[in-house]
């Protein structure tokens, strides 16, 4: 069975064994903790114990993250060294890790003075921009000789503002020396939004002058903070601009020098990261003055190792079996070449604890079915060697790990139909021997037919496999039933569907067999409708329910007709592989042969059959998907199960593993 068995646990220890068995438990992971808000909302619970934790050390823990995730951001940002193209965890062992946590307090220091100098950066910045602003706000006044700072004489005051650029200027110094003749209007510049004015009037005409230029739109400038005139003022922030320049590079120089500190300081990230989730579990811990209790999860085959690690902190413990009914995590554990496509039942949903893991049955056909929608022998290759390569060169985790392996097998797959169709880059070596060589009638012949002068032949050969995927599905469904204790719901439910669309089969295309297969098809479809028809209401009251019920389950034959058709996608994804790649092909070999033909050929094949194998990658991705998530799943998946979260070291940048012996 690929779910894993789990036991339940249950566990009162001693307060002052209590960190030592956090640690041992975090090191094991193999043990899941229960949230324990339910037990107190019961009295008998809430009336002895409290929750545990320490949220304020927590949130100081999240600060000092938050600290450590920005010095590593900013020395990222300015190391030089090759980057790897897919960042992932790299291995340490325990005693290398705990070598350079030894080091803590000069690692911190390196910490604080990057986070210091980063911190003097971003003000140098917030200076720098501050100052272009300020320069972008005085060019427009670089001809206005009157320090910025001048509002106003003994005798007159001083205006500087702006207007918009559609006001006729002639217009509006005619009308302000209409209402004072003792005022002087000067434009300082334009652009195309506004115009830059001065304007010196006595203070006795003053409001006089202000009513006039609001007429136009006037608005006042300002300068805060700001003395002498624009130019002298720009001159003196362009200083300040260099000396923050130089400041800045003296800083980055700095920050360079300490790059090679990355790998210490990510460790110190993780094991910071470490320190807040030991802080953050004990809120899945209930305690008293002197104890502490907590309960889980665990798999069966870890329940020695758990029992060692209880033993040792003096703890009292109980291991139980999973109850009936109860809903416990899942934990799927798939070898060899099935263990990839736990992708797929993944990106669906688990099953529930008590269900079958699907993983076993879809991956053969989801191997199949891919290979035949992409279905190019070149394809194939290309996609197995670049996902070997990747698995090779990078040590993947997780999700990812899962797609590599399992699109590596998916290219294999891709590969073999490829061959037995013909596809190697679609017609591309009948092609290239016409273009390169003048040759006409070469080309590689399919190990079995090619599709696009036989499409009928795949069309049947796509139904055939979805039959073959669909009753598979059915007969699953069928033996839950029967491992539930409803062997007469598997007859009726499924048996019956067995015998019905078997003997449409038969009755429909029997006649290439022999006479018998059609009489034995008819008989077998008569058995199975009856059937259908007096079981399939069975579960409704009165005789006319149950009539009703049994014709509403013989009419659910036409979504199992729409089912099979659903496969005719493995013959429309093929061919459109196919054909894109020989239209690729074919607009490549329009210059004809020579030098010119040969060199657009290339071009137009590479660039070509590098989007085609990425847009129908993807296509086969997605409806080789669907044919199990909608066809396959339909008839006995359910889902719906919540994974196993183990309580163990989740770090970001290395992974802590084993000492090897």
């Amino acid at each position: 069975m690929s779910i894993v068995k789990m036991k339940k646990l249950s566990v009162i220890g001693l307060s002052n064994n209590k960190e030592e068995l956090i640690k041992h438990l975090m090191d094991l992971g193999v043990v899941e903790l229960n949230a324990q808000d339910q037990k107190l909302l019961q009295e008998e619970w809430a009336n002895i114990v409290v929750k545990d934790g320490n949220e304020d050390e927590v949130s100081k823990i999240d600060s000092e993250l938050q600290k450590i995730s920005t010095v590593l951001e900013t020395l990222s940002q300015y190391d030089k060294s090759k980057k790897p193209l897919i960042k992932t965890r790299r291995a340490i062992t325990k005693k290398e890790f705990k070598n350079i946590m030894d080091d803590k307090d000069e690692i911190q220091n390196i910490t604080n003075k990057v986070y210091k100098l980063h911190n003097g950066l971003v003000n140098l910045k917030g200076q720098e921009n501050k100052i272009e602003t300020n320069i972008v706000s005085l060019k427009p006044w670089l001809s206005y000789d009157i320090p910025v700072e001048l509002r106003e004489t003994e005798y007159t005051e001083i205006l500087i503002g702006v207007v918009p650029s559609t006001v006729e200027i002639e217009e509006m110094r005619k009308s302000i020396e209409e209402t004072s003749d003792k005022t002087v209007f000067k434009l300082i510049g334009s652009d195309a939004d506004q115009h830059y004015i001065s304007i010196i009037s006595l203070k006795s005409d003053i409001e006089l002058v202000l009513d006039c230029i609001r007429q136009f739109g006037f608005n006042k400038v300002t300068f805060m903070n700001m003395q002498g005139t624009a130019s002298k003022i720009i001159g003196d922030y362009e200083k300040e601009l260099s000396n923050i320049s130089k400041e800045k590079e003296s800083i980055e120089k700095e920050i360079v020098s300490m790059t090679g500190e990355i790998k210490k300081i990510e460790c110190l990230y993780d094991e910071t990261i470490i320190e807040k989730d030991r802080n953050q579990i004990r809120n899945r811990l209930l305690k008293t003055e002197s104890s502490f209790y907590f309960d889980g999860y665990m798999p069966a085959r870890a329940e020695k190792s758990v029992q060692k690690a209880l033993e040792e902190n003096g703890c009292y413990y109980e291991f139980n079996e999973i109850e009936e009914g109860e809903e416990a995590p899942v934990l799927l554990h798939n070898k060899g070449a099935i263990y990839p496509f736990e992708a797929i039942t993944n990106l669906y949903a688990l099953p529930e604890y008590t269900e079958i893991d699907p993983t076993k049955w879809l991956a053969p056909f989801y191997f199949i079915f891919f290979g035949m929608m992409l279905s190019d022998a070149a394809y194939g290759i290309i996609m197995a060697v670049a996902c070997f390569i990747l698995n090779k060169k990078f040590r993947l985790e997780g999700m990812m790990k899962k797609l590599i392996n399992m699109f590596f097998w998916c290219g294999i797959s891709t590969a073999i139909w490829g061959a037995l169709f013909g596809g190697w880059f679609g017609d591309l070596p009948t092609v290239a021997a016409k273009t390169f060589f003048g040759i006409d009638n070469f080309a590689v012949k399919p190990l079995w037919f090619n599709p696009v002068n036989d499409p009928m032949k795949l069309l049947i050969f796509s139904f055939i496999l979805g039959g073959i995927h669909l009753f598979l599905g059915m007969g699953i469904q069928a033996y839950m039933l029967i491992k539930d204790g409803k062997p007469f719901d598997a007859l009726c439910d499924i048996g019956f569907w067995y015998i019905l669309l078997i003997g449409l089969v038969l009755f429909g295309v029997g006649g290439n067999i022999g006479e018998m297969a059609i009489t034995i098809g008819k008989y077998m479809s008569i058995v199975g409708a009856l059937g259908l028809l007096l079981t399939g209401g069975r579960k409704k009251k009165g005789i006319f329910g149950k009539l009703v019920g049994g014709l509403g389950s013989l009419y659910d034959i036409t979504s199992y007709l729409a089912d099979i058709l659903s496969y005719s996608r493995l013959l429309a994804l093929g061919l459109a592989t196919g054909v894109i790649a020989q239209v690729i092909n074919t607009m490549g070999s329009l210059a004809g042969g020579g030098i010119k033909g040969s060199i657009l050929l290339i071009v137009v094949a590479v660039f070509g059959h590098l989007f085609n194998i990425a847009i129908n990658a993807l296509g086969s991705f997605v409806h080789a998907s669907r044919l199990q998530y909608v066809e396959f799943f339909g008839k006995f998946y359910k889902g719906g199960g919540s994974a196993f979260e183990p309580f163990d070291k989740k770090t970001k940048y290395v992974d802590i593993v084993k000492e090897e012996n």
